[in-house]
């Protein structure tokens, strides 16, 4: 197993340097001048003077492969330079603003799976029934909301009608529940879906079959059997989401107004804060990256038979 992981993390590397290479170029290619963005930012009149010291200082004057070169070993050393807005760290900015979203990514992504495995397994051990309808139309539904429609919709009810919670989401439980409900919402169908169709397909197996022949009760060959061989197909749909989760977390923490990294990458997008938006897109990737590696790894403990192709 160790070797395994070792080798999956030297994979790694050629995939991350890629993602920063493209990232940094984007930056690069985008209009404008940064040296004149950060100081009007900063309230500074910007005559040539002070453009060409700042530009000095930011290392603009420098080829392209040598900025590229200053900022990659700055990334590896956890500094993604500074914000043109208030002159803080990125890295500082959006560690903070992740603590946040990562409070909502991994209650959304809880509440979806704690909903989602009952209804799904229900759904398909009760196929072509009342309620097996009942939870593919709810499925259905979710889906076809969008979040942050359902973001709305979930304010007007919950905060203008019944005025449960707040209008703005503050930095607490209460604030913290509407945005978890959007966040999950469609997620949830996603997975109650996938979890159907997963269990359908092992019932329909023929060890499914001999079991019920032996006269094995449904609650042990379910457990037993049924569900640990859906657990790679699960494991693959909720490393899939995780990543979503966080990106979708943009529109909904704008929303709500929860001071997450979704909140704060909006912010810059609007003062067209580099910097932060780069950090922000790096950050992503290398979520991305480490989620797929991490399903990786499950599925090699639970299926040893998997080998390193």
């Amino acid at each position: 197993m160790l070797k395994y992981i070792q080798k999956r993390l030297l994979r790694l590397i050629p995939i991350l340097l890629v993602i920063t290479f493209v990232t940094f170029s984007l930056m690069y290619l985008a209009s404008g001048d940064p040296a004149q963005k950060k100081l009007v930012a900063q309230g500074i009149v910007p005559d040539d003077a002070a453009l060409e010291a700042e530009r000095e200082e930011m290392g603009l004057n420098d080829p392209f492969i040598i900025r590229y070169g200053k900022w990659l070993v700055g990334f590896l050393t956890g500094d993604l330079g500074e914000s043109y807005s208030n002159g803080q760290p990125v890295s500082g900015l959006l560690w903070t603003a992740m603590g946040k979203t990562a409070a909502v990514a991994v209650c959304a992504l809880a509440l979806s799976l704690v909903i989602s495995l009952p209804l799904g397994i229900w759904s398909a051990v009760r196929q072509n029934t009342f309620i097996d309808y009942l939870v593919r139309f709810l499925t259905f539904f979710a889906n076809a909301v969008p979040s942050f429609l359902a973001a709305l919709l979930l304010i007007y009810l919950f905060c203008i009608k019944l005025k449960w919670f707040p209008v703005l989401a503050k930095d607490s439980f209460r604030g913290l529940v509407l945005p978890v409900i959007a966040l999950s919402l469609p997620i949830t169908g996603k997975f109650v879906k996938q979890i159907r169709a997963e269990i359908l397909e092992q019932l329909g197996e023929g060890y499914v079959t001999g079991a019920q022949a032996r006269g094995v009760r449904q609650s042990t060959y379910m457990i037993r059997d049924v569900l640990h061989n859906s657990m790679l197909a699960i494991i693959t749909v909720i490393g899939f989401s995780v990543g979503s989760l966080f990106v979708g977390s943009v529109v909904i923490e704008s929303i709500f107004q929860w001071p997450g990294v979704g909140k704060l990458v909006m912010d810059s997008i609007t003062a067209r804060d580099y910097p932060v938006i780069q950090g922000f897109v790096i950050y992503i990737a290398v979520i991305y990256v480490m989620i797929n590696l991490l399903t990786d790894i499950a599925y090699r403990y639970l299926d040893p038979r998997i080998t390193d192709s």
